[in-house]
Order: C-alpha cells, then structure tokens, then sequence
C-alpha cells in the first residue's frame, strides 16, 4: 500500500483548535465495519450504544507539561520538548536551537534553572535535570506539548482539558485524545448499567505526529512507547469474552497496547516497549470496537482505523465526516467504529 492511499482533502476550518464547553459535548460518527453504514449520534449517547457486559479499556497515561524554554549558556535561545523521562532527574528530549547544543554544556531555563545535556542519541538529546527532579520541574516551568497542528501557545485551561479525567500515569507527551471525551458523571452512568472497565498504560510519545515519509508504507519505521498492560487486563477481557461482552477501546494507543500484549497470540501481560504498526492486513487479537477521534491524513493512526473498519469504509467515512463538518484532531469529535473482521487485503493492493 502507499502513503498517499491514505490521503484525504481537509479544509483548515475543520481542525479543532480548542475543546468543546463540555467533554462530552462532541459529536460521534458511528461506523459499522462490516456494512459500512455510517450513523450520525452525539457522544453524549454513548451510554445508549454500549451492552451490559460490555468492557472498556482506557489509557490512563498522564501528560507531562513537557515543553520547556531557555536559552545556551552561551545566549541562543531554545525549545526542549521531552520525548520520554527516564528516571526521576534524566529525560531524552528535542532540542530546537540555531545550534545543538554539544555533551557537557549547560541549558538554562527561563527562571535560570540549570540541564545538563549529557549525550546525543540520534535525534534525542539525554539531559539531566538539577537535584529538584525532572517532574516538579516541569510542573513548576513547563507547558503543555499541544499538537503541531494546535497553532497557538497553551494556556491554563489546557493544562485540564488536554489530559482524561482518569490519567494517573504521568510519563506521556500527547494525550489518548479519545478519552478527553468521558467525564466523571459518563463514567459513572456506564458503570451502573453494567459496563466494564480497565485501564492499560502506554506513554505517547511526540513520534505519534510523525508523518509517513516513504511513498511504500511497509517501510515505514514507528517510534518506541512504553506500555504496562497488567494481568487485571488480561483477566478482565477473559472474563468479557467469557460473557459474551465485546472489549471496546478507548483512542488507538489502547488498541496498540492490547494487540501488542497479544502478539504471541494470547493476550498476557506486557511491560516494556512496542513499536507496533496497524495497518491494512493486520488481524485483530482482542479488540472488538474502537472509540477513537478523527486523524491526520497520511498517519500511522488512519492506517490503523482503516486496517479496523476496512479501507474502503474507513475512507468514507473520512469523507462523510468533512462534508458533514465534523471537527478533526486532538480536541475535535470521535468514531466508534465496529470491527470489520471480514477485510480484504488486497482492497487497495495489500500483498500481505
């Protein structure tokens, strides 16, 4: 398959540049993978949609107030942005400056708080942080890593509603963004008429904006998140299928997390690394339906949508979604998608 398979014409009105009053105040397009009937609801119907039995799995990551700004010892202004904490005083991290900095030299943040930049591992920079500690740091002087295509600075009310009610896992640089959608009160409401929940972990990191570079998508190289899915999870989706409940993911890197943990072809639990990439071809292990908001085009994440629904069905819908204005990205309306489990891979010419 080719990257440009993937592309769709997005006019720039429809991007989301700020969240909805209400988290649960955005639309929900509904689409059947084996049909591909598409259903116009709101997200506040979800409860409506979901069956006793029925198990959730969110991502209870935490992001990190991650981008940080200073300047060289030497004067030149800079950008860091963290990619990943590696214990409580190093990160790797991105340095945007006129000049890299060089190991040894110092970085100084606006209060003067001194990082040490210790090694340069291809495009990351290891640096360490003074005794104070890497995340009183950036809680005290960072701001939160809004998407690229966010294009303005973050403010105060980002710091709430660009992170799930339920995150308590802080290590990731962008948010599980189908999750901004549930509030305490859903939640609760799901609880009560019978639905299931579970949380896995998986740190997103600043790679989930990578664009595809190469034309041919297989040798596409997808960066490396930190993931914990616990033998709780495993438990709990036995005992969903035991019931006869479906295992609905909530956003893709749930998705991710789980069919990793179920690579040798039972689902047990993981913790470590994965660089697993869902494209078209790909069969689905554990995850029946996907709650998840509308991605760029040409991205890893509509590759795995449409290797979910069905190419063909993903891409109408994409389609459907812009002339019916819904709103795109991190802080824009959601899909839930019903898996198609019938796809064909060579739809669009997938020899896999």
């Amino acid at each position: 398959m080719r990257r440009q398979d993937f592309h769709f014409e997005l006019p720039d009105e429809l991007i989301a540049r700020t969240p909805t009053k209400e988290r649960r105040g955005s639309r929900l397009l509904c689409l059947n993978g084996p049909s591909g009937e598409l259903t116009h609801r709101q997200f506040a119907d979800l409860p409506s949609l979901l069956a006793p039995g029925d198990l959730l799995v969110f991502n209870d990551t935490r992001v990190i107030p991650a981008r940080l700004f200073g300047r060289k010892a030497s004067g030149g202004k800079l950008e860091v942005l963290v990619e990943r904490v590696l214990d409580d005083r190093r990160v790797l991290a991105h340095v945007r400056s006129s000049k890299s900095p060089k190991p040894g030299s110092e970085i100084l943040l606006e209060d003067d708080t001194p990082l040490q930049m210790v090694a340069r591992h291809d495009a990351l920079f290891e640096l360490e942080f003074p005794e104070e500690g890497v995340l009183p740091v950036l809680e005290r002087l960072g701001h939160m890593p809004l998407p690229p295509y966010i294009d303005r600075p973050d403010d105060d009310a980002d710091r709430e509603r660009y992170q799930t009610v339920y995150s308590r896992n802080a290590g990731a640089v962008a948010a599980p963004t189908a999750g901004l959608h549930f509030d305490e009160e859903m939640l609760e409401t799901l609880r009560a008429q019978g639905v299931e929940t579970a949380f896995v972990t998986l740190h997103v990191g600043a790679g989930t904006f990578q664009p595809v570079r190469v034309d041919d998508i297989y040798s596409h190289q997808m960066h490396s998140e930190v993931l914990d899915v616990s033998e709780a999870v495993c438990r709990a989706v036995a005992d969903c299928r035991a019931r006869g409940g479906k295992v609905v993911a909530v956003g893709t890197t749930s998705v991710r997390a789980l069919e990793s943990a179920a690579a040798s072809g039972t689902l047990q639990p993981t913790v470590g690394e994965t660089e697993i990439f869902i494209y078209p071809g790909y069969e689905f292990r554990v995850v029946d339906r996907l709650i998840t908001n509308f991605h760029l085009p040409e991205s890893t994440l509509l590759m795995l949508v449409s290797a979910f629904a069905g190419y063909r069905h993903a891409m109408h819908a994409y389609r459907e979604a812009v002339d019916q204005k819904y709103r795109f990205f991190s802080y824009g309306d959601a899909m839930l998608i019903d898996r198609n489990p019938a796809v064909d891979p060579a739809e669009v010419g997938c020899a896999e």
